[in-house]
């Protein structure tokens, strides 16, 4: 048996998240659960923000598309897992971890940069608010996310195809519960560190750079409404500043503990534990923390229009 690329009808076997313990059905259930609110939250945050008109601004707009992307997100990893868990068959075909490998990327890297372009929204809605029709026009709205989609799928394209043209040793065997990068270069037969330099810098321009806009973005939002707000409206931008801070936190430092280190600094089962959370407890919490922690979804208070 050819052990290189071209076996592609050679399966690849995953591990999975469960080790046939005792706690397993638990955790299975708990997953399971977990995924089926994630995926009902995020569609009826959705059809909240098409449906009701005074929830069409930027700010909405935006989230409707990361919800898009979460519902997507944790919809290719947990029914693969689960479908494993099930049946007791661990594999998952050549072509069928490729496919993951890549739409995995794509959402990820989408979400990444869509968060940064949100603080944004939110920096002009605070900071400029007599300018936020001007600045934040629907067709810049667009472009953001077309160029957040655009940048993360050639992202993803490129380190796909690389790494899948690479020659696998033997059993092909993956401790982890999906296909991603960092768990499937230790498969790799040959020397792979000059690859896993891109894939810190690919990890340190979607990832990291977003994450220091946001921050930049707020220390700004904060600085001005302490300056010239009320206690009142220095508690509103703190809450509406806060509820982005939480999910923007959780998802970029795990994503980063993940995609930015060699993976002879990588444990198998702490990686899994950390994809639980930017796999699944982060899609949980988006459409929670912004419907939860937001006026303008709970009691449908008005924000400036996109047009």
């Amino acid at each position: 048996m050819n052990t290189g690329n071209q076996t592609v009808g050679t399966d690849f076997i995953l591990l999975g998240l469960f080790q046939n313990g005792p706690m397993d059905s638990f955790l299975f259930a708990a997953i399971a659960v977990l995924f089926l609110v994630a995926l009902m939250s995020n569609i009826i945050l959705i059809l909240l923000i098409q449906l009701d008109t005074r929830l069409h601004s930027p700010m909405y707009f935006l989230l409707s598309q990361l919800s898009f992307i979460d519902m997507t997100y944790i919809s290719t990893t947990v029914p693969k897992m689960t479908i494993n868990f099930l049946s007791d068959n661990k594999t998952i075909t050549f072509l069928g971890c490729e496919i993951q490998t890549f739409l995995f990327l794509v959402l990820g890297g989408t979400e990444a940069l869509l968060l940064g372009f949100m603080s944004y929204d939110r920096y002009v809605a605070i900071c400029h608010p007599l300018r936020y029709h001007l600045l934040m026009r629907k067709k810049l709205c667009w472009f953001m996310v077309t160029c957040a989609w655009t940048s993360s799928s050639l992202n993803a394209a490129i380190h796909t195809v690389y790494i899948f043209h690479l020659h696998f040793c033997g059993y092909r065997v993956i401790n982890h519960f999906f296909c991603e990068i960092p768990s499937l270069v230790p498969l790799v037969c040959q020397n792979t560190s000059q690859y896993e330099y891109t894939v810190l810098l690919s990890g340190l321009i979607i990832l990291l750079l977003p994450f220091l806009a946001i921050l930049t973005s707020y220390a700004y939002v904060l600085t001005v409404v302490f300056q010239k707000s009320s206690g009142k409206g220095q508690t509103k931008a703190i809450s509406t500043c806060s509820s982005h801070l939480i999910v923007a936190s959780l998802f970029y430092t795990t994503t980063l503990s993940t995609y930015t280190r060699p993976h002879t600094l990588h444990s198998p089962e702490e990686d899994k534990v950390v994809a639980v959370f930017y796999t699944m407890i982060t899609p949980l919490l988006n459409p929670f923390i912004y419907s939860l922690r937001n006026k303008e979804v709970m009691g449908h208070c008005d924000w400036p229009q996109i047009g």
